[in-house]
């Protein structure tokens, strides 16, 4: 096997992908764990979410977790457990680029995603002379060109969000819309369907928005019937399952075999 080119952060090759509309498949990261994080990278996934919203990772895993996906062709992606702008600007100085904000329900909420990645005056993203996402102060010409390879994918994960997805969408620096299918059948009051056909409508209505405004969109679908569904349907950022579920599928499946 010739072994994939590794991912380049500056400039951001994932972020010309996404925006080119190039089919990008990823696998969701919630183990907090180097070693699994780096065999995730090996597998030549487009990109590698680190889940802080809804796994334990912090700062103390989050840097092991990037350097363990140094030399792998995966874009390394972070969803932070909120939108919050001083949460985002360590990430961003532990040398994230590419985030995937939560529950994000409003131009307002989504501008102060996009404006918490990006320095003055573009933005409000503190300035730190010397980290991680720097190589410690020694990139050339950072500053100038930091704001540029900023990506900020924003979740669509309520009604109300739905209903605000158009103008979301149609936002400078918001890079696509992620439907959070889970979270989204619960605000619609189907909790564990995200089957049900409202919520399937609501899916496809977000799609066609970000479509609209010249924007791609992607989703979380880790049962392959589904995840060739939404890409049938015009979504190309797709997570296709994740280390906690591969991990607990194959273990079971060991277990069950023996037990047999």
């Amino acid at each position: 096997m010739t072994p994939a080119t590794p991912y380049q952060a500056f400039p951001n090759s994932f972020k010309r992908d996404l925006l080119a509309g190039k089919k990008l498949i990823g696998c969701w990261s919630s183990l907090a764990n180097a070693i699994t994080t780096e065999v995730l990278g090996v597998a030549g996934f487009d990109w590698i979410l680190l889940d802080g919203e809804h796994s334990p990772n912090d700062m103390g895993t989050y840097i092991p977790q990037l350097m363990a996906l140094k030399d792998s062709a995966s874009a390394p992606v972070v969803r932070p457990s909120s939108n919050n702008p001083v949460e985002i600007k360590r990430l961003l100085d532990a040398g994230f680029y590419n985030f995937l904000v939560p529950f994000v329900e409003s131009v307002a909420e989504a501008r102060s995603a996009v404006a918490a990645t990006r320095y003055p005056p573009q933005g409000m993203r503190g300035v730190s002379v010397s980290q991680r996402s720097n190589r410690y102060g020694t990139v050339a010409d950072y500053f100038k060109g930091a704001n540029d390879n900023m990506c900020v994918m924003v979740q669509i994960e309520s009604a109300k969000g739905v209903a605000a997805s158009a103008d979301i969408a149609a936002l400078d620096g918001v890079d696509c819309l992620f439907v959070g299918p889970s979270d989204l059948a619960a605000g619609l009051g189907h909790l564990g369907n995200a089957s049900h056909p409202e919520v399937q409508a609501a899916i496809a209505a977000v799609f066609a928005d970000a479509k609209a405004a010249g924007k791609p969109s992607g989703i979380l679908a880790p049962l392959e019937l589904d995840a060739r569904k939404y890409i049938a349907m015009g979504a190309t950022f797709v997570a296709v399952g994740s280390d906690l579920g591969v991990f607990r599928t194959g273990t079971q499946a060991l277990c069950d075999k023996y037990r047999a």
